[in-house]
């Protein structure tokens, strides 16, 4: 018997795992799949590093600058702002507070009014200014009706605003709840978005590697959890004093039943390729402002780090989020997108790998309220990105949450 079983090696059971092994107490972490990470995770396909979907870190939150070693990681930037694909051409749009030479160049891009420029700033200035919990007690609607109300006109929205968030929120209806929003946007212009230089997967190997050896398990799918232990998909018993589900909002809906419901879920797909050369230069985040096609974000990811492409290649990473990425056809579709925008040299491009995630992130729609509930009951207890904000802060600080819910009870004696 061990104290405590985690289901799950994503960044949440494993951020659950290391706060309690900190504390003192066995735990034993059971993972399905042959790796650590959840949807963080990276392979490397002939040279070429492929995240599982396009995924970024962002310096901002608090929970990736306690918990990660930012220096370890040896962190590659993107460009703050973006280039967006609009009327046939790419043009910049800069974060006025960080790249304030940029800001003739914002002001001349066509994807809205010089008032929508200047809205753009004063947001930034708000979120900046205002701390997440205040964001989080905000009166919530959707993203979109947000937008609206702060007086940003239908071309800004559609040609910025809805292809950014698209593809850090999967939403590209922008149904997503408001603070949500704000908290996202207050993180991205208050420290940097980057990838580790040897891939997302970094992040959760990093983490993994503060545990015991023999903490996590691998290949150990766990079919049925109850108050005094955990069975495996072979039949196995591990018994524990508390068991902690850390799987993705679904998964811990078929094991927890209507304990944890259901949260739904945003599909993501990731297109990516290699090309003899990059088709742009620069870290840059790139937005389909023009609404061509599935991909709302485009990345040259050789370019923002030179480890994810063998030398002399580059590798280019198109995201597509919300329903168009369960579409069979998605790859030729994105194809197509592509070669408008850069021609025939896509032509030659090779296809590496199309990454189709059902569940990318959990809906959280309006009312959103974060700090679900993590103690169950029975000596049962869920973490997960489901149960705070869907991102690696959200996912990590209720791996935190957990654990100190996990010693409270165990201290106490009821589990």
């Amino acid at each position: 018997m061990v104290d405590v079983v985690i289901v799950g090696a994503g960044l949440a059971g494993l951020a659950c795992a290391q706060d309690l092994v900190r504390a003192g107490i066995d735990c034993q972490v059971l993972e399905a799949s042959d790796g650590v990470g959840g949807r963080v995770r990276t392979d490397n396909i002939d040279g070429f590093l492929l995240d599982r979907g396009f995924q970024v870190v962002l310096t901002g939150y608090p929970q990736v600058q306690r918990r990660l070693d930012m220096d370890a990681l040896e962190l590659r930037r993107f460009d703050p702002g973006a280039l967006v694909r609009v009327r046939g051409g790419f043009h910049r749009v800069g974060d006025p507070l960080r790249r304030p030479l940029q800001i003739p160049q914002t002001i001349a891009a066509p994807i809205g009014t010089l008032a929508d420029k200047a809205r753009l700033a004063r947001l930034i200035i708000d979120v900046r200014r205002h701390r997440v919990r205040d964001l989080l007690r905000r009166p919530d609607v959707t993203t979109a009706q947000r937008l609206a109300d702060v007086g940003f006109s239908s071309r800004m929205i559609e040609s910025f605003w809805q292809p950014l968030f698209a593809g850090i929120q999967l939403d590209p209806s922008l149904e997503v709840s408001s603070r949500r929003f704000d908290v996202i946007l207050r993180m991205l212009v208050i420290g940097a978005t980057g990838v580790p230089r040897l891939g997302m997967g970094a992040i959760a190997a990093q983490l993994a590697s503060t545990l015991p050896e023999e903490a996590v398990r691998l290949d150990a799918r766990v079919v049925r959890v109850d108050a005094s232990g955990a069975t495996l998909a072979d039949g196995e018993r591990v018994d524990a004093r508390a068991v902690v589900v850390a799987t993705e909002g679904p998964a811990a809906h078929r094991l927890l039943g209507e304990r944890v419901p259901d949260p739904g879920s945003r599909a993501a797909a990731c297109c990516w390729f290699a090309a003899t050369s990059p088709p742009v230069r620069g870290r840059t985040l790139i937005l389909d402002g023009e609404r061509s096609g599935p991909a709302k974000n485009l990345a040259v990811m050789s370019e923002v780090s030179a480890s994810y492409a063998p030398p002399g290649r580059a590798l280019v990473a198109a995201a597509v989020p919300g329903r168009d990425a369960l579409d069979p056809t998605i790859t030729d579709r994105v194809r197509d997108q592509l070669a408008r925008w850069f021609g025939s040299t896509t032509s030659d491009w090779e296809h590496l790998r199309t990454d189709v995630i059902a569940h990318g992130q959990p809906a959280q729609g309006p009312p959103f309220a974060p700090k679900r509930r993590v103690a169950l009951g029975d000596g049962l207890f869920v973490c997960g990105d489901h149960r705070d904000t869907a991102s690696t802060q959200g996912a990590m600080y209720s791996g935190e949450r957990t654990a100190a819910a996990v010693l409270a009870a165990l201290d106490a004696g009821v589990c």
